[in-house]
Formats: structure tokens, C-alpha cells, sequence
């Protein structure tokens, strides 16, 4: 992995955890994920249109095929987290859901893509995953919430294997623009979350009204962290990039101990310390 592909991954790991903190304290849910949804297809909108309009990308069925099947996995993978944040700790569902995702990506990377990562590198990717695993303990799924939050968060690592996928093809192989391709994923949120949140516009206005700076906030985040991890898959494997961004679980531990008071601060920043040291054999690899 090059020194730009690693710092552009580091910067979105920060933005990423940031906005799923502020996903926990507002509460989670589907109405959430409209409100960010929509706030960052509007966000996006006019620099999306204006790239399409001065420099047209290449868009023909294979492009439009790998955009809109990682469009459709994001909107269920943003719905099953905020599901999983209603019912589980931040520090819980996280580190589960980030865990499972670069491992699966690893794999599939190698089997459907060909990448040939290094045995550095593949250390890494183990170390990576080690760590994120040994921040969830068995005493944490006690109840019969915490069971279902965590099988939330292993469908949530299924999803995030499934969209890097189909997200490093668009924008390696057949070259969709980062920008392009979050904002069809912006889009998707709003648009086919749109008939729900009608139905529920009465809990829109409240939403809104409670936490409205939250749903912004995130609106900007989400799609500036990813148009970082799509730009970093351009330029370096897939199987590289997905895990080095879990480095966002170190800095998730970290606020969920210290900013929501879920406890256990040293064992959580052990393991999640373990994960840099498999994004540094990531990046020498």
C-alpha cells in the first residue's frame, strides 16, 4: 500500500468512526438514515453534475451495473446498522461489523479478483482482524438485545464485503469517479427510503427537530469518508485497503469508552492498539 493510499484510508477511518458515534447518540434507526441520506444527496448533487457535465466519465452497462448494485447493498447495510446501534453499544456492534467486513473482503479480493496480497500484508489483514474480534467479549451478549446486535453486526461486515467488492470495480476497473459513484449511493438512500419516511413523517419532524445537527453532521461525514476509502481503492488492492481502514476501530473504541461510558477502557484499547500494528504490516506489505 502506497504512503497517499494509507494516509487518505487513516483520515476516513477518523471520519468514519465520527459519524457513527454521532449515529449511536442520536439514536440510530431508519429516519435517521433518510436524514443523512437526503442531506448528503443534496450536498452532493451540484458537484456530481457538474463533473458529469465538464468531464463525462465512462458509464456504460458495466459501470452502471457495479454502481447501482453497491447503491442498493449500501441502503440495507446503513438500515441494519442503525438497527444494530438501537439495540447493542457502539463498542459492540462496531468492532463486529468492521471485523467481519475486511476479513470477507480479503477473501473475496483473492478468489474473484485475482489480487495476490503479500504474506506481510495477510498478516496484517489477521492482526486486523484478531484485534477487532478481541474487543468483543462473551459477557457482552448476555441479553437477548445484545444476541441480535450482534448477528446485526455480522450481517453489517456481510454487506460491507459485498459493497468494497463491487465498489473497487466500478472505480478501478471501469473507472467511475469516487465522487460519481457515493453519490449514486446518496441518491439510492434517499429515493428508496423516501415512501418509509413519508409514512413516518410525523417522526421525521421530531427527528429532525432533536437532532438535526447530528443528521447533518453525519450527511457531510458519511460521504467524505468514503470518497477518501473509493479514491485509495484506485490506486492500491482492495485487499490492502478494506482492512487498513478498520483502523477506525481504534479510534470508535476510544469514544465509545471515553465519550459514552461503555467501560472496559484497557482491554478495548489493547486490541484495538494490536489492529495499527496489522495496518503498518498492511502498509510495509
Amino acid at each position: 500500500m502506497t504512503a497517499t493510499a494509507l494516509g487518505l484510508v487513516l483520515v476516513a477511518a477518523v471520519l468514519h468512526a465520527t459519524w457513527n458515534l454521532l449515529a449511536k447518540r442520536a439514536g440510530g434507526g431508519v429516519v435517521l438514515v433518510w436524514l443523512y441520506g437526503t442531506t448528503s444527496a443534496v450536498l452532493l448533487t451540484p458537484p456530481a453534475l457538474a463533473l458529469l457535465f465538464l468531464r463525462p466519465p465512462p458509464l456504460g452497462l458495466p459501470q452502471l451495473t457495479f454502481t447501482l448494485a453497491s447503491a442498493l447493498i449500501h441502503v440495507v447495510y446503513f438500515v441494519v446498522l442503525q438497527r444494530g446501534y438501537q439495540l447493542g453499544d457502539l463498542s459492540l456492534v462496531y468492532p463486529i461489523a468492521r471485523g467481519t467486513g475486511p476479513v470477507l473482503t480479503t477473501i473475496a479480493a483473492i478468489v474473484f479478483l485475482g489480487e495476490r496480497p503479500s504474506a506481510l500484508a495477510l498478516a496484517g489483514a489477521a492482526l486486523v482482524a484478531v484485534g477487532v474480534f478481541a474487543l468483543v467479549k462473551p459477557a457482552h451478549a448476555t441479553t437477548v438485545d445484545s444476541r441480535r446486535a450482534v448477528a446485526f453486526g455480522l450481517v453489517t461486515g456481510i454487506l460491507i464485503a459485498a459493497y468494497t467488492i463491487c465498489d473497487k470495480q466500478a472505480v478501478a476497473r471501469y473507472a467511475v469517479p469516487p465522487l460519481i459513484q457515493q453519490w449514486a449511493t446518496c441518491l439510492a438512500l434517499a429515493l428508496l427510503l423516501a415512501p418509509l419516511a413519508i409514512r413516518r413523517r410525523a417522526e421525521v419532524r421530531t427527528r429532525w427537530r432533536s437532532h438535526r445537527r447530528e443528521a447533518i453532521a453525519i450527511g457531510v461525514l458519511v460521504p467524505s469518508a468514503y470518497i477518501l476509502v473509493l479514491a485509495a481503492m484506485t490506486i492500491s488492492p482492495v485487499s490492502y485497503v478494506a482492512p487498513a481502514r478498520e483502523v477506525s476501530i481504534l479510534f470508535g473504541t476510544i469514544m465509545g469508552t471515553q465519550l459514552l461510558d461503555e467501560g472496559r477502557t484497557g482491554p478495548r484499547i489493547a486490541a484495538a492498539s494490536a489492529m495499527v500494528l496489522g495496518v503498518v504490516a498492511l502498509a510495509l506489505g
